[in-house]
């Protein structure tokens, strides 16, 4: 296992050290080895990563079909979660001889994580190899999850470098990243603070302003990043800003990469205009079931078959598609037939012509939304890096963002029988912490959030109108 995974429980602790403290243990802990800090098997998934791409379609039919022999016979035998369900449909996993046997196999929902979690966790590999998470995603609903220590998060590095050396990306390049860092509580306060451990200039999400806008680009102009590595709705505030200021980019760039939210083709090709590189997209969530990422000369997104084993489901009356995947590799706590709630439009030759790589392709995935809550003096603070990733949300089975008035909100969450009301301070403190010390936030207990008419959970309900940040 490699240190990363292992000093991970450490992280908030050393986030805490005094900064000079921090780059001296954060540089020494660059200076070793990636396959110390990742682990082994960092290597070989970066291997796995790259030859898929050269593989035929026969070599990925074997492939997925042993994962998934392996994922399927390891959950019904440890899990007892899978063992009840698998044995209720009469689905035998060790006489799976076909992919297309697996269409017998029941679907997981986010609500059997909420309801049944310690149940589909496995006895086999034991407690020291679980690694707990907790995701609200593009839902507001948050939910807890293992991944596999030393298993599961080199291989969402290695896979994500793989996707991203399509637009650029290289080892040891410089990134400045602008993804939901909080670097401090004030609105005046400074809005960028240095991470030694990857050579990484980490900025401010939520200082995104007018007002604000020469101190960013100072900081992009002493840094000079070899990539920009944000939120698109946060890399179009910025391309909006620079454009009302009549200000260039600053810096030559590789790439910009621009993940976990929603794309359209015309934002990103204002700001691959904006940024005179690559613009690169792709799509993934934090359970790492399934990868998708953009070709080298097309649009399309490609999801990797070596990654996780993707199905769609039934089109609904917009044509899309909702995608279930079955995880590889997690045998912590595998996930089977996941319904993501996550939903895409499915590849079409006639419409999107040649594709590059022979694997499920998608045409575009209806993933985040651009949403803002709305500062007093107009500040637009984004909703995506509230990815409730603390133990305190445990219980909660929703939350959302209501908002009638610029500068105050409320944060409404559904409590379950578990929850601990005494955690209510924490989260109030935690999301002060990101809205900043110019909003005013309440916590609202309701019996249900507002929902999508897909039955989606919504980050935020706001009557202050589209905050949406448009394409020119």
């Amino acid at each position: 296992m490699g240190l990363e995974d292992t000093l991970y429980p450490w992280l908030n602790a050393y986030e805490r050290l005094r900064p000079r403290m921090k780059v001296a243990v954060g540089s020494a802990y660059r200076c070793l080895p990636r396959r110390i800090r990742l682990g082994s098997r960092y290597d070989e998934f970066c291997d796995l990563a790259t030859e898929v791409e050269s593989w035929s379609p026969q070599q990925v039919e074997d492939y997925q079909l042993t994962q998934l022999q392996l994922v399927l016979q390891h959950a019904g035998k440890y899990c007892s979660f899978y063992g009840r369900r698998f044995a209720e449909a009469g689905f035998k996993p060790d006489q799976m001889t076909d992919l297309s046997d697996l269409q017998n196999c029941p679907y997981v929902t986010k609500a059997d994580m909420a309801n049944d979690l310690e149940a589909m966790v496995a006895v086999e590999p034991g407690r020291s190899s679980r690694l707990y998470m907790t995701t609200g995603g593009s839902t507001g609903t948050p939910v807890g999850f293992y991944l596999h220590k030393g298993v599961s998060r080199p291989k969402e590095q290695a896979f994500l470098e793989a996707h991203w050396r399509r637009a650029g990306f290289f080892s040891g390049a410089r990134l400045a990243v602008i993804r939901g860092r909080v670097t401090t509580e004030r609105a005046a306060g400074n809005i960028a603070y240095y991470d030694p451990t990857r050579d990484w200039l980490m900025l401010s999400s939520y200082h995104l302003t007018a007002d604000r806008l020469s101190d960013y680009l100072t900081h992009f102009s002493k840094f000079r990043p070899d990539i920009l590595h944000a939120y698109p709705s946060t890399a179009l505030q910025l391309a909006k800003l620079l454009d009302e200021a009549g200000k260039r980019w600053p810096v030559p760039l590789k790439c910009v990469l621009a993940g976990s939210e929603r794309l359209t083709l015309p934002q990103r090709y204002m700001l691959e205009q904006t940024f005179g590189c690559p613009v690169y997209h792709w799509y993934g969530h934090r359970e790492r079931v399934v990868l998708a990422g953009a070709g080298r000369g097309t649009d399309l997104m490609y999801f990797s078959p070596a990654y996780g084993y993707v199905e769609f489901g039934p089109p609904d009356d917009e044509g899309l598609c909702e995608v279930i995947g079955t995880s590889f590799h997690n045998l912590v706590m595998p996930l089977v037939r996941y319904r993501t709630g996550d939903y895409v439009r499915l590849y079409d030759p006639v419409r999107d012509g040649p594709r590059e790589f022979d694997w499920p392709t998608v045409h575009s995935v209806r993933g985040r939304g651009h949403e803002f809550l709305v500062g007093l003096n107009g500040r637009q603070i984004p909703l995506t890096p509230f990815n409730i990733n603390d133990p305190t949300f445990y219980g909660l089975y929703a939350v959302q963002f209501f908002q009638e008035q610029p500068g105050y909100a409320e944060l409404r969450y559904v409590p379950g029988p578990r929850f601990d009301r005494s955690g209510l301070p924490r989260i109030a403190s935690l999301v002060q912490r990101k809205v900043g010390d110019d909003f005013t936030l309440t916590l609202r207990e309701v019996s249900e959030v507002e929902q999508t008419e897909r039955g989606k959970g919504k980050w935020l309900v706001s009557t202050l109108g589209d905050t949406v940040v448009s394409c020119r």
